[in-house]
């Protein structure tokens, strides 16, 4: 594969730089620059919401949101390497754009693949214009990672259906106005053939989210819980039945969204071992057993670009994402949670502390490592991303599963 620009992708290389250039919050330069997972929004005097959705905005009005979808919901019909270009010219300032990943990577695709046209012309363009946040509902505390076990009920009553049950770990529910929510319609088919698909507008009465507090001292986790919450059959996401299969095109997208923008910290650390010093007045990077961990992960680092990039040609011919991408967050979760780890001992008795105002480079290490754990499990779980990359891109034997095909009222919830 070339990666050399083309005439064409460098005019449009050049327009983006010269638009981020002359129209990018670079008062929020040093902050970003320095932020580790989790550490943005807990800036002082920096409300970060609203900067999130100031950039976005300033992009949707430009023409810069986006890129990839077609112009009548919002976006510029830009083809892959376009969107490749921008994201590398955007920079850090893409760090504002992870309130609306959810949103713009996965529950938009669902409702674009799925929903009605009168859905698609109201919801996909303030989406784009980052008015309205979105949250993704699909685990279940019952359910563990078994998406497919979920017992949130959709009954329905006329043209309306009645839900109850809750969810859990859904990202940005507190702050969100629509979500997309993954329910049990008929309890007495196998567990995959009885599921529908909604999109749900998240003030409705009958919704309460309660944040649940995390190790690195925030909230961006919740409990979802739905008591009698009545919505339209309009706001169905495919046949009823069929929300497994809408849910595919949800999680394709959600392991190619969170697989491709992933940083595993490489550089981080790289940049911390040229600066920090070492033994006998020299810098970390000179001991050669750092060096040679530094090779390992710079090997993986560069293993990720190129396959993400082979999505990404996948991509620009015409097909949809793939369950290959599950290699990206696999390898990505697991690198940078290994790599702050790693950064956190070579600080030595200041690795404890985490206030970016007194620990080294900025915390940025220990934010990562109390992140990482959630990282692993969102989008899918080391262990499912292992079984999906096995069974469809390797075509190994599946695992045995006893209850393939019992009716799902029928399944043992005890032993």
């Amino acid at each position: 594969m070339n990666f050399d620009d083309t005439p064409e992708e460098a005019a449009f290389r050049a327009e983006a730089r010269a638009w981020i250039d002359a129209n990018a919050p670079k008062h929020l330069d040093s902050m970003l620059s320095g932020a580790g997972h989790g550490t943005a929004g807990d800036i002082a005097d920096v409300d970060m919401l609203a900067e999130s959705k100031a950039w976005q905005k300033k992009k949707y009005d430009a023409g810069w949101a986006c890129l990839h979808w077609p112009t009548e919901y919002g976006g510029r019909g830009a083809t892959p390497m376009q969107r490749v270009i921008w994201n590398q010219e955007e920079g850090v300032y893409a760090q504002l754009s992870f309130t609306f990943i959810i949103g713009q990577g996965m529950c938009g695709p669902t409702v674009m693949a799925w929903g009605s046209e009168q859905d698609k012309q109201a919801l996909l363009p303030p989406l784009a214009a980052g008015e309205d946040i979105w949250c993704q509902m699909f685990s279940e505390p019952s359910a563990g990672s078994d998406l497919a076990g979920l017992r949130t009920r959709a009954v329905k009553d006329g043209g309306e259906w009645v839900i109850n049950g809750s969810k859990i770990w859904t990202s940005g529910a507190h702050i969100s106005q629509y979500g997309i929510l993954l329910t049990r319609t008929d309890p007495s088919v196998a567990k995959h053939k009885g599921l529908t698909m909604f999109w749900v507008d998240m003030r409705s009465p009958g919704i309460e989210v309660r944040p649940i507090l995390q190790a690195h001292g925030q909230s961006g986790f919740n409990e979802v819980f739905f008591a009698d919450l009545r919505i339209p059959d309009s706001q169905r996401l495919g046949g009823v039945g069929q929300g497994w299969t809408v849910s595919l095109t949800t999680l394709m997208n959600e392991r190619l969204s969170i697989g491709s923008g992933m940083s595993t910290g490489f550089e981080t650390l790289l940049d911390y071992a040229v600066r920090a010093p070492g033994r006998d007045g020299g810098r970390l990077v000179d001991d050669p057993t750092i060096r040679s961990r530094l090779a390992d992960w710079a090997t993986k680092a560069s293993g990720l670009k190129y396959t993400s990039m082979r999505a990404l040609t996948a991509l620009s011919k015409g097909q949809e994402p793939g369950p290959e991408n599950s290699i990206g967050k696999l390898v990505a979760g697991a690198t940078s949670q290994d790599i702050a780890s790693f950064a956190i001992d070579l600080q030595g008795e200041m690795g404890v502390l985490t206030d970016p105002a007194q620990a080294a480079h900025a915390a940025r290490f220990q934010a990562t490592l109390m992140r990482s754990p959630a990282t692993r499990i969102e989008g899918g779980t080391d262990e499912i991303l292992r079984n999906i990359i096995a069974e469809r891109v390797l075509g190994l034997p599946g695992d045995v599963r006893v209850d393939k095909d019992v009716p799902f009222e029928k399944i043992p919830t005890r032993a």
